[in-house]
Order: C-alpha cells, then sequence, then structure tokens
C-alpha cells in the first residue's frame, strides 16, 4: 500500500505499492466522506475531535476492500492516510501527536511511505491552494512540524522526495523507491499500523 499526499510544503505518501489502483483514504462517497467532505469545503462546522474521529472512521471504513485487494495481489497506492490525519489534527491548539494516532493503531500499515517536499512559494504557484480549510501557510508549516515528528518513527518506511523537481525526476525516484519496496514486501505479511 503507498500513501500519498503532496502537501504546500511537503507531502506524505505511502504504500504497499499499486501502480494499478489508487485508493484516496478520504472516500468522500460514504455517508462518513460526506460529512468530511462538506466540513473539508466550509460548507459545515464540527468539533475538531469529532472531525479527526471521522476521518479515521473513513479510513477503517476501507480496510475490508483494501485487504480484499492486497490479498488478491493488488498493489495499492493511497492517497493521504492516517499519517496525515495525525499531522493535521495534532497541528491545532490542543491536541498531542499520540491521542492523534491512537484511533489508527492497527490499520494495515504501509510498506513505504514518500514525503514530497515542497516549498509554500512553489506550493502557491501550483494552483487551488486555499480552497479548503487547512490551507493557510501557517497552518501548514505546523502541520510540516508534525510529519517531521511522524518520520522519525523507525517502525515507518519513510522516504523523502524533493518535489521541486522535474515531474520526470520526481515521477523517477517514485518509481524507483516504488518497484523496490514492492520487490521487497511482495512476499511479506500486511503489517499493522503504530503497533
Amino acid at each position: 500500500m503507498v500513501v500519498t499526499r503532496i502537501l504546500p510544503f511537503r507531502g506524505a505518501r505511502t504504500a504497499r505499492l499499486c501502480l494499478r489502483k489508487l485508493h484516496d483514504s478520504a472516500d468522500r462517497t460514504t455517508i462518513i466522506g460526506q460529512l468530511i467532505n462538506a466540513y473539508l469545503e466550509k460548507k459545515s462546522d464540527l468539533e475538531d475531535h469529532v472531525v479527526h474521529l471521522l476521518f479515521s472512521a473513513n479510513r477503517w471504513e476501507m480496510v475490508p476492500s483494501m485487504r480484499k485487494k492486497l490479498e488478491q495481489g493488488t498493489t495499492l497506492v493511497v492517497d493521504r492516510y492516517a499519517f496525515s490525519g495525525a499531522a493535521f489534527t495534532s497541528a491545532k491548539p490542543g491536541f498531542c501527536l499520540d491521542w492523534c494516532k491512537k484511533p489508527d493503531v492497527g490499520l494495515p500499515k504501509p510498506d513505504l511511505v514518500m514525503f514530497l517536499q515542497l516549498s509554500p512559494a512553489q506550493a502557491a504557484l501550483r494552483g487551488q491552494f486555499g480552497e479548503e480549510r487547512y490551507e493557510t501557510d501557517d497552518f501548514q508549516r505546523t502541520v510540516q512540524q508534525k510529519f517531521d515528528q511522524l518520520m522519525k518513527d523507525p517502525s515507518v518506511n519513510w522516504q523523502e522526495i524533493d518535489a521541486s523537481q522535474s515531474i520526470e525526476d520526481v515521477h523517477r525516484e517514485i518509481t524507483t523507491h516504488s518497484l523496490n519496496t514492492i520487490n521487497i514486501a511482495q512476499d511479506l505479511p500486511l503489517g499493522e499500523l503504530w503497533k
């Protein structure tokens, strides 16, 4: 599975990789996902603890489908994952990273997390930045600090990639890390995150 997320400054990408299937770990088509979507688009307000738990519940909704595909030999590339949830919520006042990780303990553990680094100025040039609730420079800086803390966890295979490179160079790095991980992980059992 591979989890991906490009933050204005950095982005997480995680994986038991799939070059054929892409999952957005925030499935906005489910009832829970629709609540999340309305919140992100600033159409509704929810208490921060509720939002965090909804994102986690939305990830858990996807676990049976993910496990089935992995058991069938499909490698998954997942856009965003528990790492984003923990980083974004813990960036808010009054939240600690450990509490934010707890609802996701036991999710399928990615074999690889690719974190794409990008400066705020470069992110702004790419368009659509600022359309959703959490897309402000100050908040994204705090989120980046939380990702830095998450990347210190030696139980997770993190790879940092400079996203300011050409698309071809970023693609080459992602492909290399992905194929290496697929070769190593294809016969390994699926782990459990943060256990």
